[in-house]
């Protein structure tokens, strides 16, 4: 019995292309483009002699040309995803990405692999594609999870410096200087945005759209309300940063009683897959006996359905809102 190395060959072909398209980002757009450097990207454009203007257009750029691409086939797919990702990469420049990781896959396959020219060319593309696509979902859902983690100890330095005596656009610009990335990047736009006579909270409640974030929807409607019917901010604001942080300790909560449910479900939808794979590793003529009956593929397509419906309700069954 000989068990064959091309699925590890494909795992870590696969790893490759992701790790390929990171470093690309990284040196494309430098160091301060990484959600753990502690001054954000905005200010260190400023400080590497940027202009306001431009700085504010090329983020605003950024932050908006992947929704801009929704109409691109297939890339829809994708274009959610890096707005949550803020992904600085134009969509043309991720459709070229995915091209050439299509290319050094392919070329792997075949260095590292005996399988046919057709068979490599379908795996060197979906690796290609589905590298990019594995890369922008995981960066959007860090950079979801670090500025909902950042957001309550945002607007409570806002409520210090409103206590203070400062305004509320002034508070902004504060937390701006003061956060790091990827907050610090948002609130600075918001800053430079109003400071060019844009409605603060018309610019939060786009904020709170493109990011698709309740947190900052109730920021932006809490700000909304004290403009047009008055009141006392830093308190409305305290408060908000309370229900923020209880709102964010009860996630982590439920994410903690439910993370055996969680792994058991993801053991569960993938055991079976790892069995058929190991079963055709270890015997391949382990179904030719079955193979040319009338029932086969019927009860392939059976299990399938069972197997993707196992995966919606574990994932339905574990899928608390918070």
């Amino acid at each position: 019995m000989t068990l064959s190395a091309e699925p590890i060959i494909y795992g870590l072909i696969f790893v490759a292309c992701i790790v390929l398209v990171n470093g690309i980002y990284l040196v494309a757009f430098g160091k301060s483009i990484n959600f753990n450097n502690k001054v954000n990207r905005r200010l260190e454009m400023l400080e590497k002699g940027g202009n306001r203007e431009q700085v504010l257009e090329q983020l605003r750029k950024e932050m908006t040309q992947h929704m801009k691409s929704q109409s691109i086939p297939l890339y829809s797919l994708l274009a959610q995803r890096a707005q949550k990702a803020n992904i600085a990469f134009s969509p043309a420049q991720l459709m070229m990405i995915m091209g050439v990781l299509t290319g050094v896959a392919f070329v792997m396959l075949t260095v590292g692999t005996a399988t046919s020219v057709p068979i490599r060319a379908g795996v060197a593309v979906v690796m290609g594609v589905g590298g990019v696509f594995f890369w922008v979902n995981s960066k959007a859902k860090k950079r979801t999870a670090m500025i909902e983690e950042q957001l309550p100890d945002a607007v409570e330095l806002m409520v210090r410096s409103l206590r203070v005596g400062h305004p509320f656009s002034s508070a902004v610009a504060i937390v701006a200087k003061e956060v790091p990335d990827p907050l610090g990047t948002e609130m600075g736009v918001i800053s430079d945005e109003a400071a060019y006579g844009r409605d603060m909270g018309e610019t939060l409640k786009h904020m709170a759209e493109r990011m698709d974030m309740q947190d900052m929807r109730f920021l932006a409607v809490a700000v909304t309300i004290q403009q047009t019917a008055g009141g006392n901010l830093a308190e409305i604001l305290d408060g908000l940063s309370k229900v923020i942080r209880a709102r964010f300790k009860l996630f982590r909560r439920v994410k903690a009683i439910t993370a055996e449910a969680k792994w058991s479900g993801m053991f569960l939808s993938v055991f079976p897959l790892g069995a058929l794979v190991m079963i055709n590793l270890i015997q391949p003529n382990y179904y030719d006996d079955v193979k040319e009956t009338a029932a086969f593929i019927p009860a392939c397509l059976v299990v399938a359905g069972f197997l993707v419906a196992n995966v919606i309700v574990m994932r339905r069954l574990v899928n608390i809102k918070v």
